[in-house]
C-alpha cells in the first residue's frame, strides 16, 4: 500500500511539473522517429510534389540517413513536371525545391524551357501566389544550373507591383482583389521580394529595402505571446477558406524573414528577444502529429538555427526533479534549437525562490561547472538554504566572446520550476489511550511508522485516542506534509478520517469518544487504525495500518442517526452470475422391449387381414367384370 501511493504521489509531482514547467527542449531523437512515421510515402507514393519536398526537407534537416527510398519517386515525378508543357509555376516550383534536395538530372534545354516559362508568369502576375511561384522558381533554378542566366531585367518594377499588396500594419493581401490581408500572405511577400532582389542585375535601390524593413518592425508590432515566453502570428480573417493557423502563419513570417535578412544590407533591427520567443513557440508544440505541422516546425526551427538576425539559445535541463538524499547534481545543457553545441559560454545561477514566496532569493549568484565530456553545465552541491519543496531557478547565460553576441541571442534570465525531494525522517511515533477526566495515560505504544506494526488497544467513550509524531526534512528543518490523515473502519466498513494537525516539527491528533459517539454512530466493536502522510517531495511517503482499537460505546437512542448504506460493490451487481443448472422432467417408465413387439404384432394382425380381404373381394369384381355372361 504504502508502495501505491508513493507512485500515486509521483504522477502528481510529474503532472504538476509538466503544468507548472517553462521549459523548452531542443529537436531530439523523438522528432526523428517521428518523421519517419509521418513521411512514409502512401502506397509507395506520395501525393504531390509538395509532400516530396517537405519529407526531403525534413530528413535532410533531421541528418536521417536510413529513410524511405523518397528520392526515385522525387527523380520520376520532376522529371514528368519539368518535361510537361502543361505544368503550372506551382507545380515547376515544388519540382525544383524537390530537386534542389533530391539533386536529380534536369537538361540544360528543361532548364532554358523553365527559365522562359517562369519568366513569362512573372510578367503576367496579378496575384501574390502568382509573384511567389514564378519567381521562387527562377532563384531555384538560379541556384541549380550554373550555365543558366537567370535574371530580372525589372526587378525594382517587379518588386513595386508585389509591394503594392502590403498594409499599413505590416500585413500583405494576396491580390487586388481581395481586402483582407494577413501575417501568412506577408510571409510569402518577403521571401518572394527577398528572391527578386536575388534575381536583380544591377545594384537594387536601397529605399526600397528601407521601406520593406519597416514593414517588417509594423508586422513584429502584431505579435502576440504567451506566458511562458513564446511569440507567434496569427491571422483573425472572416474569410474562412484563407485561415491559416497559428503554426502555419508564424512559419510563413520566419521563412519569409531569414530569406530577406539574407540579402538585404545592413540589420532588420529586430530585437533578439523576438526571435528567441518564435524559437520558443516551436519549440513547445512538442512533436506535432501531423506531417504539415512537423515540416513547419522542422523547417522555421532550421531557418532560426542560420539566420542573419539572431541564432537563439535554448537553455534546458535534464532533469528538473532532484533528490537531497541521492545528493543529485544539478546540470544545465545550453544548445540550439536543433541541438547543435552552443558556442563557448558560462551558466550562472543567479536566484532560487520559493514556489509561490515573494521572499528574497535563498541563494548567491554562482557559476555552474561545464563538463565538457557531457557538454553540462554543473552544480555538484545544492546550497544549504535549499531543503525539499517546489523552487523557482533563475539561470542567466553569459557569452564568452563579445562577438558572439552579435550572433546569438540567449534571453536575459530563464526561469526553470525545480522540485527537491528527499527522505523525510519519521520519528517519536506513539499511540495512546488518555482517561478523557484526569487526561492520565492508560495505555501507550510506541510505533514505528517505517515498519510493521499490530497494535491493539481497547478504549469507551469516556476515554480519549491520542496519536503523534515528528517529520523532519533531510536539512534538520520541521516538514509539513501536503497530507496527513488518521483513518478509522469499522468492521461493518464505515469509515472515518480526521486531519491530523500540526506544531512545528510534531503532528497531533486527540479523538475525544464521548463527542464522537454520534459520529460513530454508536457503532461499538473493533476498528482499523490507518494513517497516511504523503506529500509530492517526500519519497517515503506511507499509507500505514496501525492496527486496531475494541471501543465500547453506549447503546443508541431511539432518535440516533443510522450508518449511511454502504456502496454496493459493482463487481457483486455486474460480475459474472453463478451457472445456472436446468432440472429436466424424469423420462416415463416403459414396458419390456418384447412385450411392446408382441404388442404391435396383435395389432398389425387385424390390419393384415383386412388388407387380405379387400384384395380377394377386388380380384373377384374384376373378374364380374371381364365375363359378365358366366354369371
Amino acid at each position: 500500500m504504502a508502495r501505491s501511493l508513493a507512485g500515486f504521489l509521483v504522477l502528481i509531482l510529474f503532472a504538476s511539473i509538466c503544468e507548472a514547467a517553462s521549459l523548452f527542449q531542443p529537436i531530439s531523437d523523438s522528432h526523428r522517429s517521428a518523421a519517419l512515421e509521418l513521411f512514409t510515402p502512401d502506397h509507395g507514393s506520395f501525393r504531390s510534389l509538395e509532400e516530396i519536398y517537405e519529407a526531403l526537407r525534413t530528413f535532410q534537416i533531421l541528418g536521417i540517413e536510413k529513410k524511405p527510398d523518397v528520392t526515385a519517386t522525387a527523380c520520376r515525378s520532376i522529371s514528368e513536371t519539368v518535361g510537361s508543357s502543361s505544368s503550372t509555376p506551382k507545380d515547376l516550383f515544388y519540382s525544383l525545391k524537390a530537386n534542389s534536395i533530391a539533386e536529380c538530372k534536369i537538361n540544360e534545354k528543361a532548364s532554358q524551357g523553365i527559365i522562359t516559362r517562369l519568366n513569362a508568369a512573372v510578367n503576367g502576375a496579378s496575384s501574390l501566389l502568382d509573384f511567389y511561384y514564378s519567381v521562387g522558381g527562377l532563384v531555384l533554378i538560379k541556384d541549380q544550373s550554373s550555365k543558366a542566366d537567370v535574371h530580372l531585367a525589372d526587378a525594382e518594377g517587379v518588386f513595386r507591383s508585389v509591394k503594392a499588396f502590403s498594409q499599413s500594419d505590416g500585413r500583405w493581401r494576396y491580390s487586388s482583389n481581395n481586402p483582407e490581408s494577413s501575417a501568412f500572405a506577408a510571409g510569402i511577400a518577403l521571401e518572394t521580394l527577398a528572391g527578386i532582389v536575388s534575381l536583380a542585375s544591377s545594384e537594387f535601390d536601397q529605399s526600397l529595402i528601407s521601406t520593406l524593413k519597416n514593414d517588417i518592425s509594423k508586422l513584429f508590432d502584431s505579435i502576440e505571446k504567451y506566458d511562458d515566453g513564446a511569440l507567434y502570428f496569427d491571422d483573425k480573417l472572416v474569410d474562412g477558406h484563407e485561415h491559416q493557423g497559428p503554426l502555419s502563419t508564424t512559419a510563413s513570417v520566419v521563412r519569409g524573414l531569414t530569406a530577406f535578412a539574407a540579402v538585404a544590407a545592413g540589420s532588420l533591427n529586430l530585437p533578439g528577444d523576438k526571435i528567441l520567443g518564435l524559437a520558443k513557440f516551436f519549440l513547445g508544440i512538442g512533436v506535432p502529429g501531423d506531417a504539415k505541422d512537423f515540416f513547419n516546425q522542422i523547417d522555421s526551427l532550421a531557418c532560426l538555427e542560420s539566420n542573419r538576425v539572431s541564432i537563439p539559445l535554448i537553455l534546458s535541463l535534464p532533469y528538473t526533479v532532484l533528490s537531497l538524499t541521492k545528493k543529485d547534481s544539478l546540470q544545465v545543457i545550453v544548445n540550439t534549437v536543433l541541438g547543435s553545441n552552443a558556442p563557448s559560454l558560462t551558466v550562472k545561477l543567479v536566484g532560487a525562490f520559493r514556489s509561490g514566496s515573494k521572499d528574497a532569493s535563498l541563494v548567491e549568484s554562482q557559476e555552474l561547472k561545464f563538463d565538457s565530456g557531457t557538454g553540462a553545465h554543473i552544480l555538484n552541491n545544492l546550497p544549504k538554504s535549499i531543503d525539499v519543496g517546489s523552487y523557482t531557478f533563475v539561470f542567466e547565460i553569459v557569452l564568452n566572446e563579445p562577438e558572439h553576441e552579435k550572433v546569438y541571442v540567449a534571453g536575459s534570465q530563464t526561469k526553470v520550476p525545480i522540485f527537491v525531494t528527499g527522505l523525510i525522517k519519521i520519528e517519536n511515533a506513539e499511540i495512546t489511550v488518555l482517561d478523557s477526566d484526569l487526561g492520565s495515560i492508560e495505555t501507550q505504544k510506541k510505533i514505528d511508522l517505517a515498519g510493521q506494526n499490530a497494535v491493539s488497544l481497547s478504549a469507551n467513550h469516556l476515554q480519549k485516542l491520542r496519536l503523534s509524531f515528528q517529520l523532519t526534512t533531510p536539512r534538520g528543518h520541521a516538514f509539513k506534509p501536503h497530507q496527513a490523515l488518521l483513518k478509522l473502519r469499522h468492521e461493518s466498513k464505515v469509515e472515518h478520517i480526521f486531519v491530523v494537525g500540526n506544531s512545528g516539527k510534531q503532528f497531533e491528533m486527540v479523538l475525544n469518544f464521548l463527542g464522537l459517539v454520534e459520529r460513530f454512530f454508536y457503532l461499538s466493536g473493533r476498528y482499523d487504525i490507518e494513517l497516511t502522510v504523503g506529500d509530492a517531495v517526500m519519497e517515503n511517503s506511507l499509507l500505514q495500518a496501525i492496527g486496531h482499537i475494541e471501543l465500547d460505546l453506549p447503546e443508541p437512542p431511539e432518535k440516533a442517526p443510522r450508518p449511511p448504506p454502504q456502496p454496493v460493490d459493482p463487481y457483486s451487481r455486474y460480475g459474472p452470475k453463478a451457472e445456472i443448472t436446468h432440472i429436466f422432467r424424469a423420462p416415463e417408465k416403459r414396458p419390456p422391449k418384447e412385450l411392446s413387439l408382441a404388442f404391435l404384432g396383435v395389432t398389425i394382425l387385424p390390419l393384415l387381414g383386412f388388407l387380405i380381404g379387400v384384395s380377394l373381394v377386388c380380384a373377384a369384381a374384376f373378374y364380374i367384370f371381364i365375363q359378365p355372361e358366366s354369371y
